[in-house]
């Protein structure tokens, strides 16, 4: 037990004493100590529960264990989006993991059980686990339901772009404002927090069918109450987040996020535990693992339904058993009950297809929503999300800017042609520093009625909520002089996701010539971002501290 270092009799007097003062008994000296990393904040709806299901956990993990709650932060991707508070979101990530790692440490917990709702604490939860690699639990927060007229967070996003356009007016906007966002949870479609939350499950990491749940629901109180045996069991059998998380288990991830045409940042998070676990996977792996395989779900931003939708038809399991026996994925991984994901899905039936979930011989989309593409605009690759309601390739000219401000304010105030592509560069990990979401920019497109003739390229991030023709994660970045620091309007680029390209048409001569010319448009950078600029990683790794 780890924890004899704080509790042993009598060598530390002094720490049980203090222990004693938040609650400590005799008999909890001897139990195995569990954290409970709790990512309660009032920031954000989908994060404001999760001190109600803390302690759920907490009261399931005294049963067989000792529990002390400590808390972590977040930030909102919602309200950060569009301006400079964006900088910090992928940061936080890092801060989360980091202070996760450090409390555990620190308190020398045996075990692990951390809670995270919104986009950036999930992951952050996870690559803490990974980092400590004591045995741990994760808890999603769940789901919001979706707001009057079947409205979220995306349509608040979508009606500015009508606003701005006069497609909609003042009252009519504030009424989408007032009743959009209703109650406590994650965003409501397949956007980051949801998709993540998938991705826990099918890792292993998370309690079965924990991922398809409403956050204000007795199913969830229910996951927090099994936690405290689960973890007991973990800890008498050690079995630690690298016996979970390996090559297989990643695959499987990879696979179903594909299927279910989930966010493209589970594609940065996933390469933030393969960088921290040290598995042999690359991005140019996953695009040969992955490009191929079919969409099946009509789930939103690009379909029409909501992930309560899909928890009223039943949730995900018997699609995954549906893959395991048709050996799609793998069942033999292992997962936190002790069991495989196979043995886990015993007692479901198969008959998964329904409405959201088409049949894999007639997909929405017979090749997946995200795309790795290569090419001599992203040698180190970039993340698309293509649906395919756009077409499989665009060809176009480009209109270049050097922030996300810049194009927000032109796609509002100016007529934007067939046929542009709209480059947004010096937002990188590195570049912006903190690598922003351009959900204002797709959402502004789509407000003002141009989706279908027009793509994106950037090398900032995009959010589980954007859609249309985007393609982001460029690496190398502009602002280590990556071939899109290069480009010029009115100049030709092909997004090809049929041969997984992407191609700006120049000389390279010409090119050559402009590196040696190059102008950093990177704003300067201060504190905390200054040292995420210093230390990360560049997207094709996950754009994580580089340690």
């Amino acid at each position: 037990m780890k924890s004899k270092l704080i509790t042993k009799w009598p060598e530390k007097a002094s720490n049980r004493s203090m222990l004693r003062a938040v609650g400590y008994t005799d008999y909890d000296f001897n139990k195995f100590q569990v954290g409970i990393a709790s990512t309660w904040s009032n920031i954000t709806p989908c994060n404001n529960h999760i001190n109600v299901l803390s302690k759920a956990v907490e009261f399931g993990v005294n049963k067989f264990c000792k529990s002390t709650i400590f808390n972590t932060i977040t930030v909102s991707d919602g309200i950060s989006n569009g301006n400079l508070g964006m900088k910090f979101s992928l940061l936080s990530r890092e801060i989360i993991s980091s202070s996760i790692e450090t409390v555990c440490n620190a308190q020398s917990f045996d075990g692990l059980v951390s809670i995270g709702g919104c986009d950036k604490n999930i992951p952050g939860c996870i690559l803490g686990m990974c980092r400590l690699n004591i045995p741990s639990i994760f808890i999603y927060g769940g789901t919001i339901l979706p707001g009057k007229n079947r409205t979220d967070i995306i349509s608040v996003f979508e009606s500015l772009g009508k606003f701005f356009s006069k497609k909609i007016n003042e009252k009519e906007l504030l009424e989408i404002e007032k009743n959009s966002i209703i109650g406590s949870g994650s965003c409501s479609g397949m956007y980051t927090a949801n998709s993540m939350a998938i991705v826990a499950e099918v890792l292993g990491i998370s309690l079965p069918n924990s991922s398809i749940q409403n956050a204000q629901s007795i199913n969830k109180i229910i996951n927090c109450l099994n936690s405290g045996k689960l973890i007991f069991n973990l800890l008498k059998n050690n079995i630690k987040p690298k016996n979970i998380i390996n090559i297989n288990s990643i695959k499987n991830a990879i696979k179903v996020i594909s299927f279910l045409g989930g966010s493209t940042n589970c594609i940065l998070h996933i390469l933030s535990f393969i960088d921290c676990l040290k598995i042999n996977f690359s991005l140019q792996q996953i695009k040969e693992f992955s490009n191929n395989l079919p969409n099946i779900s009509d789930l939103k931003p690009s379909g029409k339904f909501f992930i309560s939708d899909l928890i009223n038809s039943g949730g995900i399991q018997k699609f995954l058993k549906f893959l395991i026996e048709e050996n799609i994925i793998d069942g033999n991984t292992l997962t936190i009950t002790g069991y495989s994901l196979k043995e886990n899905l015993k007692f479901i039936k198969t008959n998964y297809i329904n409405k959201l979930l088409k049949c894999l011989n007639f997909p929405i989309k017979k090749t997946n929503q995200i795309k790795i593409l290569f090419g001599n605009l992203a040698q180190k690759g970039c993340v698309a999300k293509i649906s395919g309601k756009e077409g499989e390739t665009f060809l176009g000219k480009t209109k270049v800017f050097n922030s996300e401000e810049e194009s927000v304010e032109f796609i509002y105030k100016n007529k934007i042609y067939s046929k542009t592509i709209i480059i947004i560069r010096f937002e990188g990990v590195k570049g912006g520093p903190g690598m922003r979401e351009m959900l204002t920019p797709t959402s502004a497109l789509i407000g003002v009625g141009v989706k279908k003739n027009i793509a994106l390229i950037t090398d900032g991030r995009f959010s589980g909520g954007s859609h249309g023709f985007v393609v982001g994660h460029v690496s190398p970045e502009a602002y280590e002089k990556g071939e899109i620091s290069l480009v010029k309007d009115n100049e030709i680029i092909i997004i090809d996701s049929i041969n997984n390209n992407l191609i700006f048409f120049i000389n390279k001569k010409k090119l050559l010539k402009r590196k040696q010319n190059f102008i950093n448009y990177s704003k300067i950078s201060f504190g905390i971002l200054n040292l995420y600029r210093k230390m990360s990683l560049d997207s094709s790794k996950g754009s994580g501290f580089n340690y």
